[in-house]
């Protein structure tokens, strides 16, 4: 797995961790965020409103289809579920 780039702030309460436990911890983060930040995931997640068609589109392959243009048509916008 590729290590992604990326700056994180990790807080710890016990100030006697070792360098160790921190790396192991920062790993770990690295291995969820990088499930988490996955395509799959953001279609999941996000639906499409369709303005132009009055059409809101939630699966997961047609949210990929529009997420991957260069650029938004006009009136259409992407809508996270939550």
């Amino acid at each position: 797995m590729k290590t992604p780039n990326r700056d994180l702030l990790v807080l710890v309460k016990d100030e006697y961790m070792n360098e160790q436990a921190i790396e192991n911890e920062i790993e770990q983060l690295n291995e969820l965020l990088y499930v988490v930040e996955s395509i799959e995931n953001f279609c999941l997640a996000h639906e499409i409103l369709d303005l132009n068609r009055f059409k809101v589109y939630e699966l997961p392959f047609k949210v990929r289809e529009v997420i991957q243009q260069s650029e938004l048509k006009p009136f259409q916008f992407i809508f996270n579920k939550n």
